[in-house]
């Protein structure tokens, strides 16, 4: 069946970035074999290099503010010789690096990263004698908040995501989890639809004991410290940071705008003296209700009740504050809040709906973009509601059987 693929691309053969079966082979898998399936893939591909130029892409260099505070890195080889990619999430500052650069140059430096990586494997082949064609990738979770789950940095992930299984299918060996929080099933639920099933199974989630699981797929001396090996850099730094950039806060001097446009789901006008009201149903202990919102024309005044009563409109006098008044500049910086009920205790007065109250000084317009999400535990299902509509997605957290 290579045979027949090769005969079928053979107009483009010469400008594929290989033409050895390995490499035709990804994209024949990467559509179950479906010769025609595949073909489409890789002539879409190969008009995504030239986009992206990334015959040459080896010889750009992402901006000084990406090279220091993109938290990733390329560290040793598995006990197969595949090359390890690290992401370390809790020095992931997407809004700071947002704000500084732009979303095409952050895929470009993980584009960019990935041909280093796949020059590697290829290193790799002709050192150990064998083909070695992916790569094992590490994550770790600590410190994962719902900072990291803002709307543009999550569809910055999403886009990133669709576009390595379009365009380097069949090269993940495995995504390794480890540190994962309470939180983890949710991202996980937000990423989930744009991997492949193949993907999802290459996701191993290591428990408490994960340095030593970890030294399964890593042999000591090709791991850092950090992780549970030997591996540390010339000066004895146990995080090999010469090879993991462990990133952090993005410094404001590196910002080139205030704020970083976001699509909002709905708008509203909201009138002088008047307010929109916005009910969101919770319905079971557990959940987190998250807000993010805009103005155009001047700030706006944002507050959080417990209604008693069901299905009426209520008076503020009626209901329980949860979430006191406050004004924002919303017309200057987008505003991202949240509430989150994390004891069972707690949560029992959460039963019922909360209504989120805008009211404005002036006339302008209120963007509001709002969801909740379910159970944290995994085996757990998640939804996420959008002001006014039913639920709008479900997913699976891995780890259990879904309530």
């Amino acid at each position: 069946m290579s045979g027949q693929f090769r005969e079928n691309v053979q107009d483009i053969l010469a400008v594929l970035p290989s033409t050895d079966d390995y490499f035709l082979l990804r994209w024949l898998r990467a559509r179950s074999f479906d010769l025609k399936k595949s073909e489409a893939m890789l002539r879409k591909h190969m008009k995504f290099r030239k986009q992206q130029d990334l015959d040459n892409i080896l010889a750009w260099q992402p901006s000084e503010v990406v090279r220091l505070y993109e938290p990733s890195g390329f560290c040793g080889h598995d006990r197969e010789g595949s090359p390890v990619w690290y992401h370390i999430i809790r020095g992931l500052d997407l809004k700071g690096l947002l704000l500084s650069v732009s979303k095409q140059e952050l895929l470009r430096f993980n584009f960019w990263s990935l041909e280093l990586l796949l020059r590697d494997c290829e290193q790799q082949s002709q050192k150990l004698g064998k083909k070695v064609e992916k790569i094992s990738t590490v994550f770790d979770f600590e410190g994962l908040s719902l900072r990291h789950l803002w709307k543009p940095g999550v569809e910055l992930v999403q886009e990133f995501f669709s576009a390595l299984e379009a365009n380097y299918p069949e090269i993940l060996k495995n995504l390794i989890i480890v540190k994962a929080p309470k939180l983890f099933p949710v991202a996980f639920n937000l990423i989930k639809p744009y991997i492949t099933e193949e993907t999802r199974r290459k996701v191993l989630i290591l428990g408490g004991n994960w340095k030593q699981e970890l030294l399964k797929f890593i042999s000591p001396d090709q791991l850092p410290v950090e992780f549970g090996g030997t591996m540390t850099d010339p000066d004895g730094n146990p995080k090999c940071l010469t090879k993991i950039n462990y990133g952090g806060d993005v410094p404001q001097h590196y910002f080139l705008r205030n704020h970083v446009r976001v699509q909002y789901d709905h708008q509203a006008t909201v009138g002088r003296g008047s307010s929109l009201q916005v009910d969101n149903e919770i319905l079971f202990p557990g959940c987190v209700l998250r807000w993010q919102f805009a103005s155009d024309g001047g700030d706006i005044g944002f507050r959080v009740f417990l209604k008693t009563k069901m299905g009426e409109r209520q008076r503020a006098a009626e209901m329980t504050e949860v979430l006191a008044s406050q004004r924002y500049n919303a017309h200057m910086v987008p505003e991202d809040g949240s509430l989150t009920c994390t004891e069972a205790g707690v949560c029992e007065c959460w039963q019922g709906w909360l209504l989120l109250d805008l009211g404005v000084g002036g006339r302008c317009t209120a963007c509001i973009r709002s969801h909740q999400v379910g159970a944290l535990a995994p085996g757990s299902r998640v939804w996420q509601w959008h002001p006014g509509l039913v639920p709008a997605q479900e997913g699976e957290v891995p780890g259990g059987r879904p309530l």
